[in-house]
């Protein structure tokens, strides 16, 4: 797959063809997107996360829904998860 400009060789935006401002405003639609990723990451192989945002608070800054789908390898530098800011990470055990 070409270089799409994402986080991410691969990375793919999942999004529907009529306005749908957010993750929250169609529930059907939303789904539809989530399905869709779904199909499109079991017919790529591999690893991937499925992300969205709602909202700016959220980091959405296109006000459009749409999912990212991005390809994950061992080491490839892409920070999920997510640590707690406040939060000491305890040691894995």
């Amino acid at each position: 797959m070409p270089r799409s400009g994402g986080c991410a060789d691969s990375h793919l935006l999942v999004l529907p063809r009529g306005h749908v401002a957010d993750f929250t405003t169609d529930s059907v639609v939303s789904a539809t997107v989530q399905l869709r990723a779904a199909e499109l990451a079991a017919q790529i192989g591999g690893q991937w996360n499925y992300l969205t945002s709602c909202g700016p608070a959220a980091t959405q800054t296109v006000f459009h829904l749409h999912g990212h789908l991005v390809p994950r390898t061992a080491g490839d530098g892409l920070a999920l998860p997510w640590p707690h800011p406040t939060r000491e990470q305890e040691p894995t055990r």
